[in-house]
């Protein structure tokens, strides 16, 4: 699933193209509880198994940006860029979270190229990615995610 690159400049012939989609990863509820602790988001929502039953959801869900925090581990088993020193996270253009995660299923990632740009000491890319729970009608995050390649 997904490519691996040997340079920069190969990884910037992909824009345009879907690159994949990465391995389905289960959403557990150890996850949203060590999460919620890292973060102090302890809503019922996500950390109140027995309540959430008789919430909207039907059950215990993942915090939106639990599910974003995914990214760079679902993107690491889809794109390899050899010849490069370091990759940082550099940011996000935009996002949204059209259907929650479900804690107990499985979700994946798919990704586009969109740009790829130079930069001092790098490369800047610019990925569409879509994050989505096995079976559900809508995805449940979609985000355009900025990473950087130094050399």
């Amino acid at each position: 699933m997904g490519i691996t690159v040997g340079s920069i400049e190969e990884y910037a012939k992909h824009v345009g193209e879907h690159l994949g989609w990465s391995d389905w990863m289960t959403v557990t509820q150890e996850q949203v509880n060590l999460f919620a602790d890292a973060t102090g988001d302890h809503q019922w929502i996500h950390v109140d198994p027995e309540r959430a039953k008789a919430g909207p959801f039907g059950g215990p869900i993942a915090h939106g940006y639990l599910t974003l925090s995914l990214i760079p581990v679902l993107m690491a088993g889809m794109v390899h860029v050899e010849g490069v020193r370091m990759g940082v996270n550099y940011g996000a253009n935009k996002i949204r979270f059209p259907a929650p995660v479900h804690v107990g299923s499985e979700i994946r990632l798919g990704a586009t190229l969109a740009e790829v740009t130079e930069i001092a000491g790098g490369a800047q890319s610019i990925v569409d990615v879509t994050i989505e729970e096995r079976g559900a009608p809508k995805p449940s995050c979609v985000a355009q995610v900025v990473f950087r390649y130094y050399l």
